[in-house]
């Protein structure tokens, strides 16, 4: 018995309960939130990561969101810039997107503690432009603030390939509560969103990278196949994105 990849996959195992118990997903219909300030950045309560998704059935979170190199965007980069329309394809599957956290109260479960919404682009853009203007402000401010009705539709709800999710701020200004050591445990005890999210360091995701573009036989690569038979990187001599891999990260 290899006791390494025990210890490695209960800690897999507790970063999974981890990031679960620390993450607020709508459900179908209307809640009701509070987005508190952020303890780790009190200029803005919203935290921007970029992340890849679904290489092998998971999700990695980019170095760049932290300014850092990463190698499975430098890969999507090189792939976008080839002048193949098949590698233009493959880079934009590749390349990291951005997803938008907020810690958040979820009213009625304030005992929960805070937790971090996580949104897209169409979200996060109407949630800026309610606090740029004038007549709302800092929704977050824990004195003077407002709540935010989130409604969750799913994609069988709204006749589309993908749920929606849709914003109301309420009118009436609120605290974010009337209980002052409960108010202050909301402000003080927050998550570290990198305790929540792993960031790996750049050869454990160049191994994830060339994991995913060389399945084992008892691995689904469905999702790669087509791609990577047709790919020709314009500006190397190779005939596949396998080698275009290897030329990249072997220099």
């Amino acid at each position: 018995m290899d006791i390494n990849a025990i210890r490695k996959r209960l800690n897999q195992l507790q970063t999974t309960n981890t990031r679960t118990s620390n993450l607020w997903k709508p459900q179908p219909g209307k809640t009701q939130i509070r987005i508190v300030p952020n303890k780790s950045n009190t200029d803005i309560p919203f935290i921007e990561l970029f992340f890849h998704y679904d290489l092998g059935g998971k999700s990695y979170l980019s170095p760049i969101s932290f300014g850092r190199p990463d190698p499975i965007e430098e890969f999507a980069n090189k792939l976008k810039s080839s002048g193949n329309r098949e590698d233009w394809r493959l880079g934009k599957k590749l390349e990291a997107k951005m997803r938008t956290f907020a810690p958040v109260i979820v009213r009625g479960e304030e005992n929960e503690g805070v937790k971090f919404w996580g949104f897209g682009k169409t979200v996060y853009q109407e949630l800026l432009s309610i606090i740029a203007d004038p007549d709302y402000g800092d929704i977050s401010d824990p004195v003077s603030g407002r709540d935010v009705v989130v409604e969750f539709k799913t994609a069988e709800e709204v006749g589309a390939s993908f749920p929606k999710t849709t914003i109301r701020v309420k009118p009436n200004q609120t605290a974010l509560s009337d209980d002052k050591i409960q108010l202050e445990n909301f402000l003080s005890n927050q998550k570290d969103i990198n305790e929540i999210y792993q960031e790996l360091s750049y050869d454990e995701l160049t191994e994830a990278l060339q994991a995913w573009l060389t399945p084992s036989d008892d691995e689904d690569d469905s999702d790669v196949e087509e791609a990577v038979s047709t790919s020709k990187v314009a500006d190397t001599p190779v005939s596949n994105t396998t080698d275009a891999f290897d030329e990249l990260f072997s220099k």
